[in-house]
């Protein structure tokens, strides 16, 4: 009898914690797509953390990142690491960027170091505009 009811007690604490965990799961999920649904441009960066330009990439993705928030979802895939996306998206070149619609159809697509400032215009072009001002 004790065995047995330690046996539906376990039970019932093993589905407690994957219901939790589901949930959760769910909830992140959730936001994930949330955020997708927002953005309006996908950026994809096709690059690597041991290449100069490709590094140089990194502060101007962020600051892109900061001042169009959820406007623009940028990915970053490290090519030397996973050659999957080089092949993907076709690159010859890294650093590469690649601009998704919010319907995942490609739009524009530059090969090596892409200025911010350039980016903005490409950015404006379509429709997206800054969420906050940026001290600089």
């Amino acid at each position: 009898m004790r065995k047995r009811v330690l046996a539906v007690v376990i039970s019932l604490i093993s589905l407690v914690f994957s219901c939790q965990s589901s949930t959760n799961e769910k909830a992140d999920s959730t936001k994930a797509e949330n955020k997708l649904a927002k953005a309006k441009v996908t950026f994809i960066e096709l690059g690597s953390v041991k290449c100069i330009p490709c590094k140089a990439m990194q502060p101007v993705m962020k600051a892109i990142e900061e001042k169009y928030g959820d406007q623009i979802q940028i990915i970053f895939y490290d090519v030397w690491e996973d050659d999957s996306w080089a092949k993907k998206y076709d690159i010859r070149v890294i650093p590469t960027q690649v601009f998704l619609e919010d319907n995942g159809v490609e739009f524009h697509r530059h090969q090596g170091f892409y200025p911010q400032a350039e980016i903005e215009q490409l950015l404006i072009g379509k429709g997206l505009k800054p969420v906050k001002n940026r001290k600089g």
